[in-house]
């Protein structure tokens, strides 16, 4: 079953496409398109009709909530014309971000960087299982490929070990992952410290106090409730949902750090 964020997404995603094709939306056309790249049928005589009704309704709340408004231009005021208000179009944003969207959540993942393909491998299977609500599958799956860009850090600091000395090279020891991640905040820490080598830039050094203890910690807490389970659902769809929305935000740090210990000499 198609979620309401995909619905949403799909229909203003097809009406700004019809704007910029140089036609006047009309509502049918939308509807119709929409659910061709949906999979739902347009057949009226359909005995199903649930799936229709869900993308009407979709539809609708898009003009309740302002994203889309009756009317294209004073020529042509009334429904079945209308027009993408500012509001849809940075609603499309953010919604192509959301796990819902596969292909969308992907092209912003991509944007961080250049993906690890072992990380991007479990982060794939990670969206399919969310898209069929199997949220123990997902939090095990993001937690991989948290644990494995956590390790890239890890393997990065030691090829750093001829400057770092035995910090680095005892982190080659460590294999608790939490151990892993609590060994690599501090050897950061002070070695930023020390006289002898360059600082973290600062934005870098305030997203890594903020973010390394928190994003990885939260995923890795949520992946360990499906191992040591005290219920029937010890993942909900909202957990398994901030796990992936955090995600590139850990994408994005991991790559940063990584190519500023590359760069210090």
């Amino acid at each position: 079953m198609t979620g309401g964020k995909q619905l949403k997404a799909t229909l203003l995603q097809v009406a700004l496409e019809h704007v910029a094709r140089g036609s006047i939306p009309q509502e049918r056309d939308t509807l119709w398109e929409a659910a061709g790249r949906l999979g739902i049928s347009t057949d009226s005589n359909a005995r199903d009709k649930s799936d229709q009704q869900r993308l009407l309704l979709a539809w609708h709340d898009l003009f309740r909530t302002g994203h889309l408004c009756w009317g294209y231009s004073l020529g042509d005021p009334n429904p079945p014309f209308y027009h993408v208000t500012e509001r849809g179009r940075q609603a499309l944003q953010t919604l192509s971000r959301d796990p819902a969207d596969s292909e969308g959540y992907m092209a912003y993942l991509h944007a961080q960087g250049v993906l690890d393909p072992i990380a991007e491998s479990y982060i794939r299977e990670a969206l399919l299982t969310y898209n069929m609500a199997c949220y123990k599958a997902t939090a095990v799956l993001v937690g991989g490929a948290t644990e494995r860009l956590s390790l890239l850090v890890r393997d990065a600091l030691v090829g750093k070990a001829g400057a770092l000395g035995e910090p680095a090279a005892s982190l080659r020891k460590e294999r608790n992952i939490k151990g892993i991640l609590d060994a690599i905040e501090k050897l950061l820490k002070s070695w930023t410290q020390r006289n002898a080598h360059p600082s973290m830039p600062y934005p870098l050094a305030e997203q890594f106090s903020s973010y390394w203890p928190a994003i990885p910690g939260h995923i890795r807490m949520v992946r360990n409730e499906v191992g040591h389970p005290q219920s029937i659902d010890p993942v909900t769809h909202e957990t398994a949902h901030a796990a992936l929305l955090l995600f590139p935000m850990h994408v994005k740090l991991v790559l940063d750090l990584i190519a500023w210990i590359q760069e210090v000499p």
